[in-house]
């Protein structure tokens, strides 16, 4: 099973994750916790351009996003999905068209057909987004990177961009009140994933 989790900057996915993972080992699922950018060497050097070099323009960072995204589904996602596991992904292609099409104004059909051919068309089964006001989010961050660094207008574009997506997919989304404590949000995350995970076991998949 493949799972994203997506939001603002400061809305807790990364010790969401974490405890998430910890909870489905102990179940006997094996788990492979993952992000973007940054994942494998080559995410590693894309990430350090993407968060911590100089300012770019918008099709210059559209295209390192794709670039991290069509190397991180080929070596690290898709052979561990072949492995039957549960993959948790710290964002994915929505992050590109909310930050990039709603942030930057890019053309979000033309996002969505290469962020097609960068994944080869892998879907997640479901998406977590963890829904924060920017200000609070942006306040929890003791380092900011590049984007972060992004104007609030910026920020407000891409909060507003993210609803906007799960209500445009709102079978796949699922919008979580991200000011509720970690635990809170790990037992909500944790509810729809067994849940999910029951159902495939039911129909055989994995």
């Amino acid at each position: 099973m493949f799972v994203t989790f997506e939001g603002p900057e400061g809305a807790g996915k990364t010790t969401a994750i974490k405890g998430i993972a910890e909870r489905l080992t102990a179940l006997g699922h094996q788990v492979l916790t993952t992000r973007e950018p940054g994942s494998g060497t080559i995410g590693q050097q894309i990430r350090n351009i993407l968060l911590h070099g100089e300012a770019m323009h918008p099709r210059c960072e559209l295209f390192l996003f794709l670039a991290d995204r069509a190397n991180h589904v080929e070596t690290i996602i898709r052979p561990a999905l072949a492995e039957g596991k549960v993959v948790l992904c710290d964002r994915y292609a929505d992050s590109t068209v909310v930050y990039q099409g709603y942030g930057r104004g890019l053309d979000l059909a033309q996002l969505r057909e290469l962020n097609t051919f960068a994944t080869g068309g892998l879907q997640p089964d479901v998406t977590f987004l963890f829904d924060l006001d920017p200000e609070v989010g942006l306040a929890r961050q003791s380092e900011k990177d590049r984007l972060d660094e992004e104007s609030m207008a910026f920020h407000e574009r891409v909060r507003a961009g993210f609803l906007e997506e799960a209500k445009r997919d709102s079978l796949r989304y699922k919008v979580l009140d991200a000011t509720h404590t970690p635990k809170e949000l790990q037992e909500q995350c944790l509810t729809e994933m067994i849940s999910l995970l029951s159902s495939r076991s039911a129909d055989g998949r994995s």
